[in-house]
């Protein structure tokens, strides 16, 4: 029986007990308090920033693996792990070129098989590609409160997780998104 994503997230924190060889790390107390509090929060800041939650499920696993190994104090684990997942996430934009393949392997399948608005469905997989594309070339601290902000958390939880003053976060965040306009502008994209 294949597992569900939850199911398979939960059997990824518990994969955390054991080691290469067999034998039990070990494993933070607060680690199931803190997967079970923070993994959707997680989820979502990497669904933000890679635009698919199965990949985002993928990056939550291995925020939460470097986190049991991590020494971070209870009172920051929340945006540590929001930045670790925005890191994580943008790692993957840099590294994974493949996602491009993916795409037009499946806009043309959903072309072959006649699928309704298939021309919308590719202009917005398109647009989206290019604006992560364009959101992993901005400096890494615009990018992370860029992505953090958009995710739902507050000027103070972005200045908290990224160790920045609270009245600097706006200003970087509209400094991220004016990059993000250029960096967009700059490669041709007319979103």
């Amino acid at each position: 029986m294949a597992l569900s994503r939850p199911a398979r997230g939960a059997a990824a924190h518990s994969a955390a007990a054991h080691s290469a060889a067999g034998g039990v790390a070990h494993i933070r107390p607060d680690l199931d308090e803190v997967f079970r509090r923070d993994y959707r929060v997680v989820v979502g800041v990497a669904a933000g920033v890679l635009g698919d939650r199965h990949q985002a499920e993928d990056v939550a696993q291995e925020v939460f693996l470097s986190f049991n190994r991590s020494t971070v104090p209870a009172t920051q684990t929340r945006g540590w792990l929001c930045v670790a997942a925005a890191h994580t996430a943008l790692n993957h934009i840099r590294s994974h070129r493949r996602r491009a393949g993916r795409e037009e392997t499946a806009a043309t399948v959903a072309h072959a098989v006649g699928v309704p608005d298939v021309a919308e469905a590719v202009v917005l997989r398109d647009e989206h590609r290019q604006v992560r594309a364009a959101l992993a070339r901005l400096p890494r601290t615009q990018a992370v409160a860029l992505v953090l902000r958009h995710s739902g958390l507050s000027y103070a939880d972005v200045a908290a997780a990224l160790d920045m003053s609270p009245t600097s976060i706006g200003t970087t965040v509209r400094r991220a998104e004016s990059a993000l306009r250029k960096e967009l502008h700059r490669h041709g994209s007319h979103i």
